[in-house]
């Protein structure tokens, strides 16, 4: 009998958080000592999972569509979805910054440094696509590489027909599998997203510390957090109503455990096990649409992380004193859009990509130390949005795409 994860689970792990919050403000620094114990043991639980999870369902995703044309015209629009979603995020941050004026006022602190990144071009990201080494790029958790040979690879055993049946066979009973065991994961999901939370309150110092941050940047995290409100609240909802006629409601409530998920760990990756359990089997999208959209989202659709890079930007500019011409808001727009695509599903990912963003307009990069102290925090919320995001685009294409609807 197939195993499931019982109905208190989601009351379960909404305890845990507001637990791990109050224990972290309260006790600070002194619960770092149950982080390696509980919370490291699920994050890489659920990172294990990951690789063959995105191998298997996005092979199967692939074959599940039954011709080559089948997968480029579902590739076209998903496209499409994860490029108007994204732009969308970022015109609104962009719209948000210039009217709150968030950098306004602030006076800079001596001694500030950026955070040390490596060399970062275009070239190195497009490069990234085909690894040398898939082997290596799998152990490495470095998803979209191994998004790319998954989508080939199930290219070519869709060109094989008949002769490619039993290894697609062998591939669902793997991914039957694997979606198994993410099951039996989440069963200590309310454990580990308390210690996961309840860790990094403390590591930032507790209640007061953080406080004190938020008091300096209040207005660029309020910034960041009604632009992501605003996106995830209303306009992916409308979205969702409109493209796919579904109850917004009704979709979000049983995504909740993915969205608690994404905030405990700051990982659309690692949250994806969780995302296709709530989008395939609370939801009823299709596994041909999830298998194909999901992986993918992970990795190349971030809401999220692009609205956040486009109000940092222009926040520092403000803190800076430097004005924004509408032609560099511009260049800001398409950067981060595209930036965010190559941003990986970890915690922080943004902050590398924001380099992209602020050389593209010429802002300085020791302006990221700004936004250091609350970007923590930021990104567990950013991440909600990403997975969300990820989520309504399945069912979207679904609708649109009628072949996709008869694997229920």
């Amino acid at each position: 009998m197939a195993f499931k994860h019982p109905n208190w689970l989601l009351p379960a792990i909404i305890v845990g958080t507001l637990l791990g919050i109050a224990a972290g403000w309260f006790f600070g620094p002194q619960m770092l000592v149950i982080d390696w114990i509980v919370g490291t043991l699920f994050l890489n639980a659920l990172k294990m999972i990951v690789i063959p999870l995105v191998l298997f369902s996005l092979i199967l995703g692939v074959t599940a569509l039954g011709s080559i044309k089948e997968v480029g015209s579902t590739g076209i629009r998903t496209l499409i979805y994860f490029l108007a979603t994204t732009s969308l995020s970022v015109g609104l941050g962009l719209i948000l910054v210039n009217w709150l004026q968030p950098g306004v006022g602030i006076t800079l602190q001596t001694g500030l440094s950026a955070p040390a990144t490596g060399p970062l071009s275009w070239k190195h990201l497009f490069l990234s696509f085909v690894p040398a080494n898939i082997v290596k790029a799998m152990a490495e958790m470095d998803v979209l590489p191994v998004i790319i040979f998954s989508l080939l690879f199930g290219i070519s055993l869709l060109a094989l027909g008949e002769r490619g049946k039993p290894l697609v066979k062998i591939f669902e009973l793997l991914n039957d599998t694997i979606i198994q065991l993410v099951h039996f994961v989440l069963c200590f999901a309310p454990i580990g997203v308390f210690a996961l939370v309840a860790a990094k309150l403390g590591e930032s110092g507790g209640g007061p510390a953080i406080w004190m941050e938020l008091k300096k940047i209040g207005g660029y995290a309020a910034t960041v957090l009604l632009g992501l409100s605003l996106h995830g609240l209303v306009a992916l909802p409308l979205i969702l109503f409109l493209f796919a006629r579904r109850n917004p409601f009704v979709y979000l409530y049983r995504m909740s455990e993915a969205m608690l998920t994404a905030f405990s760990t700051a990982s659309s990756s690692a949250t994806l096990p969780v995302t296709m359990d709530c989008v395939e089997t609370k939801n009823n999208v299709s596994n041909r649409s999830a298998g194909f959209v999901l992986p993918l989202g992970a990795t190349v659709n971030m809401d999220g992380t692009a609205l956040y890079e486009a109000v940092a930007a222009i926040f520092i500019a403000q803190t800076y004193g430097i004005e924004m011409t509408l032609t560099q808001q511009l260049i800001i727009f398409l950067t981060a859009t595209l930036a965010s695509i190559g941003a990986p599903g970890i915690p922080q990912a943004g902050l590398v990509t924001m380099v992209l963003v602020l050389k593209a307009v010429g802002l300085p990069l020791e302006g990221i130390a700004l936004i250091l102290t609350v970007d923590w925090l930021l990104d567990r919320f950013r991440t909600m949005i990403n997975v969300w995001g990820d989520a309504v685009g399945a069912a979207v294409v679904e609708r649109y795409l009628p072949h996709l609807q008869s694997s229920k």
